[in-house]
Parts: C-alpha cells; structure tokens; sequence
C-alpha cells in the first residue's frame, strides 16, 4: 500500500517508532541482510555555492582549501581497490578547475580498475553529465536536500531549485543510477516538506536516497541553529525504505556523529549502505561539511555490523548495486 502525504505526516509526528522496525523488514525482503560498501574520496573542498548549512560555502574564509590531482585521486581509488571495495564514490565541491575533460580523463582511469563509478559533484548542464555518462561513471548523487521551494532559497542563495530538480531528472535520463536526499532539521523545515521530500524521491524514482541530520558549523549563517533531530531524521529514512523497497540507502556518517549508536540504528530501521572515507586523514579533515564528524574503520564497522546480524556484502549485483 503506498503511503498517502497525510499517513506520512502523522508518522513523522507521532512519537511511536514503529515504523523504524516495518523498514528493517522491507529491507531484509527486498535487498538483504548484505550492506554494501561505497569507498569515499572527497577531491578538493573549493566550492562556489554558498549554501547556509555547508562548512564548505564558499563565504568560509577559515577553510584551507585543497584540490588533489589526478594523480593522487587514482592512487587513492587503486588502494580502495585492493581492499576490496567495489565502488569509488568521487565527491567534491563544486570546482570548476575539474572541467568535463579532466573530469573524464579520470573517471575513465578509475573504470579501469573494474568497479563501479558514483559521481558527486553538483549540479552541471545536461552536455557535462552525457560527457561523464559515456566516460563510463554509473551513478550520480545530487541531494535536494529540501523540495520546499522557499526553504531552498533561504538556505541557498543564488541557486537555482528548479535547476536543481532539472539536473536530477536530467541524469535519471540520461541512464544515472540517480541519488538524491535531504537534510532533516532544517530551520523553518516543516514535517509537511518533509513528508514532500519522500514523495518527490518516488516521483524522480531515485536509486539511492542519502538523508541525515542538519548539524551546524560554526563558520556558517547558521552556525547558532538547533541541531537537527536523530530520531527524525532515521524516521524519514525508515518511511523513505517503506515508500521506495528496493533502492540503495546509506547510513550517513551524521548520524553517528550525533550518536556513537546512530549509524547502527539506522542499519536497523532500513539503511543497507556504508561509505568509509577513503581520503587521507589530513584532507579528510578539511572537508568539513559539518564539525566532528564521526569516523569508522572496515574493522570496526565488521565487527558492529556482525552485533545486529548483518555482513559486507562483497558481491556485486547488475541492478541498483
């Protein structure tokens, strides 16, 4: 039965978290016990937006900004490789010193390690994402993060939404696996947009939604905001599994930055996807997109994921891997 925006609203407020174990079980029916592993390289934190909520905004004069070169980027992805991962998620901010040439040239060198692409890099026009596509990358990830049209000007100025909801269709056209997302606990945000967000991941049949906790950074607009909500945000997740069964959906490193347990929780009420960071410690740490973030070893995350009866899975299936 699908869920009307009315059902889903009441479950967003109402303060039984039935719902978190309905999406564990839709999960283990629909894509299994196996949590796949996404390898994470954040190449360069130098961005033009000036999104509210981001670390990265352009306005943050406090960042040291880095950009790895082709190079080092492959180094990385070959290392990743060798441990084991089957996917390289390439992430940066938006960085217009990575043209569609360059951009390519090492989505073509990284193809060649034989694992899948994911590309999260903003939003380009429709020539720049085909160029990626017949470079062989697979998947894309461009986060909503809010479809309260209001909302998303607020907390980007001089942004484009309706840009922003072109590329997502743009890419979902093109043949993308397409990722999308929101930030649960914005300022303003209401649990009506909230509700519109899942509804909007069903309408653009997204691949994989990445949701987490709006967490403020203290170089930011919103640096004296409250901290988004755990249970809210691992609850629309939940309803974001039930809505749409069989898609891929992490459990996001925000989460277990506000909670030691988060990601484990999230595991347990729908999530199937880890990202490890695969960047070095030193620019790991300049890409701070929020403060403190949580990190977690493949050791680590093996031994959690055996606590709740879960494993990595190292197969890679041909649909929605």
């Amino acid at each position: 039965m699908m869920l009307s925006k009315k059902d889903i609203i009441d479950i967003l407020k109402s303060p039984d978290n039935a719902v978190f174990k309905e999406a564990d079980l839709i999960r283990k029916q629909f894509v299994g016990d196996g949590v796949h592993l996404r390898g994470l390289i954040e190449f360069s934190n130098i961005c033009k937006r000036g999104c509210l909520y981001c670390g990265l905004q352009s306005s943050n004069k406090s960042v040291k900004r880095y950009r790895l070169s082709k190079s080092e980027i492959l180094d990385i992805a070959k290392k990743g490789v060798d441990n084991g991962f089957k996917t390289i998620v390439l992430q940066s901010g938006e960085d217009d010193f990575f043209d569609t040439k360059l951009m390519c040239e090492i989505i073509s060198a990284i193809k060649e390690l034989g694992v899948a692409l994911t590309l999260s890099l903003g939003e380009k026009t429709l020539e720049e994402y085909k160029a990626y596509k017949d470079a062989g990358a697979d998947r894309y990830l461009l986060r909503i993060e809010t479809t309260d049209e209001n909302l998303y000007k607020q907390m980007h100025p001089y942004a484009d939404f309706q840009n922003r909801k072109k590329c997502l269709f743009n890419l979902k056209n093109l043949g993308f696996e397409t990722g999308t997302g929101c930030l649960a606990g914005l300022p303003n945000q209401t649990v009506e947009s909230l509700a519109d967000d899942i509804l909007f991941f069903k309408e653009v049949d997204a691949d994989m939604i990445g949701i987490g906790p709006f967490i403020p950074h203290p170089q930011t607009p919103l640096k004296d905001a409250a901290c988004g909500d755990l249970n809210l945000a691992i609850k629309v997740m939940a309803l974001t599994r039930i809505v749409l069964k069989d898609i891929n959906i992490p459990a996001t490193t925000a989460m277990e930055t506000l909670a030691p347990d988060g990601r484990l929780l999230a595991l347990q009420s729908g999530a199937n996807v880890v990202m490890p960071n695969l960047t070095d410690d030193y620019h790991r740490s300049l890409y701070e997109i929020y403060p403190n973030k949580a990190v977690t070893t493949r050791l680590d995350l093996e031994k959690k994921l055996k606590s709740i009866g879960r494993y990595i899975e190292l197969k890679t299936f041909g649909f929605r891997i």
